[in-house]
């Protein structure tokens, strides 16, 4: 043990030691931040830290494995040469930023999503200008510079002081001495690098255990690794008939009646009556959870524009969202599908032309805009919305929309816009975008439907001066403002000739946070939605459990619309009542709710039910007795879902 220290590879040893305990800090850190989360079973939080040791050692390891193959092959002549030293503080000072950069960042994406680092990671390194633009505007960068440059110095100063390069540079050992120490480290990286797999942290149903057994590294290399799921590959199935007959049995409403025979056409005829034909305007507000308003108990009083429009419209005060990102709120909106397991479909390849919201609203001649105030080459949008059809309007920066994108493309001009942080520009810039293309399709006699994307409710949490009263850089305020440009928006709209004769729906893409005690925290899935300005229609509420892949379906039958659809969306009022359910999905794990069972299904092939109380969705415990007919509903929806996207049954025909 003492040679371990004192020698040529001391560097190594101590680097690495060093690196296991500050992922033991703040693995600490994490556990002391989600008490009110944590499920306090000892023998659980025990095998958590034990777990995640052993992924602190193997990333730890692999940080080191090229510096561990340095000072085997090194020649020992040259040992404690200009280059050899040149070499070793290079080295050791990029894996200290690394080392230091990754463990602080862990803070602020926990604080964030509840996780480590995941998929979400991942997809921000493709997307540099925003992620900087958003770190430098909600964190000061020139000192994060220095708190890092500050920690590596203190670090090279408190190896000094602990002899760690003492003999780093004068230890000559022959080659087979230094194989006696390369060999295992060589071998933790090659062994534990093919058997440790993230998956072996999630042992528990509570989702902070299984978050502080994983290391944060490990798992951005593993989200890096299989940022896709196949579903038939690690999700339980069934007989691709059985499953079909299920889901087509539960999509049907009514007043549908299916087109075809044939066992996998989901192709359905809906009938309407009176059928109306407003202007639709979409709008997706950024991270507005349902609790942000009176009417779910907030006391901030933040919403005051929404919640008078809430009651004046069709209310929907049940309904949740499938994801915790934007893509799954647009993939909703647009697809009317369940979540299906990986990456939204907003960003997967070959995602054009699919059956959408869009193929039903062109169908009755309308002209679909996407109208977003960054640059919709973040997250793939602009490729997604104009391979369904859709004309952009976006904050173009340089990023050219793919070849295969027929459809127009309007970038917002400088000379338009007040106010612009990281993410785009403030929701009162961008409604006032919204007004500028309807009053041209007005103009031009065309229906208009836009989906509006707004951002002003994310960090950094910036807006306009003067507009409300809360400071600059906070969610309240954040939300408060959202809420005030929104009701500008709709006092600007009523001047207009177009206003009589425009619906607006009004919802989430997704909550502020889905981080809780579970997996899947149900609760921190609902959001508001709301359907204003419909014809000829008294304010009501809709109690009735939604999901976000049902509004626009019931926006169609509100309308009366005739029309084929393929979408697995349906129209809440010509559901049987217990029939309700909603979709819910975190990339890996995907359930559904219906009645007071939430049934969970992940990529382990798990099958898992819990019950749910109250109002609010509050998981309760784990049902050791399966209610299979709710199983096979879920993994019908999920499989069929999957498969229809990846054999390119989900195109529009």
């Amino acid at each position: 043990m003492k040679k371990l220290f004192n020698g040529r590879f001391s560097t190594l040893f101590g680097v690495l030691s060093l690196y296991v305990f500050l992922a033991f800090v703040i693995r600490i850190i994490l556990l002391i931040w989600s008490l009110k989360d944590l499920e306090l079973n000892f023998l659980h939080i025990l095998r958590a830290f034990f777990t995640g040791f052993v992924f602190d050692l193997t990333m730890g390891s692999l940080f080191l494995a090229f510096y561990a193959f340095y000072l085997l092959i090194f020649p020992k002549r040259w040992i404690g040469s200009l280059f050899d030293k040149i070499f070793t503080y290079f080295y050791l000072s990029l894996i200290f930023i690394i080392i230091y950069f990754s463990l602080l960042a862990e803070m602020p994406f926990w604080d964030e999503f509840g996780v480590r680092f995941n998929f979400i990671a991942v997809d921000y390194l493709i997307y540099t200008y925003e992620v900087v633009e958003n770190i430098n505007q909600s964190y000061p960068l020139p000192v994060i510079g220095v708190v890092l440059v500050g920690l590596i110095v203190l670090t090279f100063v408190l190896f000094k002081k602990l002899n760690i390069f003492k003999n780093t540079f004068s230890d000559k050992n022959s080659i087979n001495n230094r194989l006696f120490y390369a060999v295992p480290v060589l071998a933790i990286v090659f062994i534990l690098g093919l058997v440790m797999k993230n998956k072996q942290a999630d042992f528990s149903n509570n989702l902070v255990v299984n978050e502080l057994g994983k290391n944060g590294a490990f798992s951005f290399v593993t989200a890096f690794k299989s940022n896709e799921l196949d579903y038939e590959t690690f999700y339980p199935k069934l007989p691709e008939k059985v499953a079909y007959s299920i889901v087509k049995k539960n999509l049907l409403q009514e007043n549908q009646k299916y087109t075809t025979a044939k066992y996998d056409d989901i192709s359905r005829l809906t009938t309407g009556n009176n059928e109306q034909k407003p202007n639709i305007i979409l709008i997706a507000i950024e991270s507005f959870s349902a609790d942000f308003l009176t009417e779910f108990g907030n006391k901030d009083h933040l919403t005051p524009n929404y919640e008078k429009l809430s009651n004046e419209s069709i209310f929907f005060t049940n309904l949740y969202a499938t994801g915790t990102r934007t893509v799954r709120g647009m993939e909703a909106l647009t697809l009317s599908v369940p979540p299906t397991p990986g990456n939204s479909i907003v960003r997967r390849p070959n995602n054009q032309n699919l059956f959408s919201v869009s193929t039903i609203v062109k169908s009755k001649d309308y002209q679909p805009y996407f109208i977003y105030g960054g640059d919709g080459y973040f997250d793939n949008m602009n490729t997604f919305f104009g391979g369904q059809g859709f004309d952009i309007v976006d904050r173009n920066r340089g990023n050219p929309l793919s070849d295969e994108i027929k459809t127009q493309r309007f970038a917002i001009p400088d000379n338009e816009v007040k106010f612009e942080n990281a993410w785009g520009i403030c929701d009162e810039d961008l409604y006032n975008q919204s007004i500028k293309y309807a009053d041209k399709s007005a103009k031009a006699n065309k229906p208009f439907f836009q989906f509006v994307m707004t951002t002003s409710n994310h960090k950094p949490y910036t807006f306009p001066a003067g507009k409300i009263d809360l400071p600059q850089g906070d969610r309240n305020a954040a939300v408060k403002y959202t809420d005030y440009a929104l009701g500008k928006f709709i006092a600007d709209a009523k001047t207009k000739p177009w206003f009589k004769n425009t619906v607006f729906v009004i919802v989430a893409d997704h909550c502020a946070s889905s981080a809780g005690k579970w997996e899947i925290n149900i609760d921190r899935h609902h959001i508001p939605a709301i359907i204003y300005n419909l014809p000829q229609q008294q304010p009501t509420r809709i109690d009735r459990l939604t999901s976000q892949i049902d509004l626009m379906p019931t926006l169609f039958g509100y309308l009366g619309w005739n029309y084929n659809t393929s979408l697995y969306g349906k129209d809440i009022n010509q559901t049987k009542v217990g029939d309700e359910r909603a979709f819910i999905g975190n990339y890996r794990t995907l359930g559904m709710l219906k009645g007071n069972i939430f049934t969970q299904i992940d990529d382990r092939k798990r099958l898992k039910q819990f019950g749910v109380s109250g109002n609010e969705k509050q998981t309760l415990s784990e049902i050791k007795t399966k209610n299979q007919e709710l199983a096979s509903q879920t993994i019908s929806y999920y499989q069929t879902a999957s498969v229809r996207f990846k054999n390119g049954k989900m195109k529009a025909k």
